[in-house]
């Protein structure tokens, strides 16, 4: 599960704005991402995923009202990738701080691009927002999502480390910080 930044190793996709009709296409592609990455969290325990048509409703929602912003990265025509950001939930944030409130790739394209063409997208409309810094919230035991954000500059607030429910499981996230600059 090495996860590398080269960019002799990876593809440029086209990333845009989510339409509604990219909701169900998000929500499966979503879903499919939480079973894979959680997987090896959560050891024998089933990886607990929100229904579809739950998951469904809320992309429809936010792309809709733009909260979050999401994007959607595409191999030729087929979503393969989404990111979802705005400004930071936390209380206490300025209103400078932005987050990434998701950020998913199909893991038949992991090591490809998609992330860093996700992140350069959500980074960029961050930046027309106003933000200077931006926050994300990642499972600690989720390995390949910790080294991607901190090859993308990212730092652990060790002080933010909380326990979190997930359906019936208990998982510890920690805020990873950064500048936008």
């Amino acid at each position: 599960m090495s996860l590398r930044l080269d960019m002799s190793d990876t593809t440029t996709f086209k990333v845009r704005p989510a339409t509604l009709r990219d909701a169900k296409a998000i929500a499966e592609l979503h879903n499919s991402t939480v079973r894979e990455a959680f997987k090896s969290m959560l050891a024998d325990t089933p990886v607990p995923t929100v229904p579809l048509e739950k998951r469904q409703a809320y992309w429809r929602e936010a792309i809709e009202y733009a909260e979050p912003q999401v994007q959607v990265a595409l191999d030729d025509d087929k979503i393969v990738g989404f990111v979802g950001f705005d400004r930071s939930r936390d209380k206490g944030t300025p209103p400078t701080m932005g987050e990434l409130w998701a950020i998913y790739v199909a893991s038949s394209h992991w090591d490809k691009g998609v992330g860093l063409a996700l992140w350069d997208a959500a980074r960029e409309g961050l930046q027309d927002e106003g933000c200077t810094h931006v926050s994300v919230w990642l499972p600690i035991a989720n390995e390949r999502a910790m080294r991607f954000h901190e090859l993308a500059g990212f730092k652990r607030e060790m002080s933010t480390a909380k326990t979190v429910p997930i359906g019936t499981v208990k998982i510890e996230e920690i805020r990873l910080k950064r500048p936008l600059n």
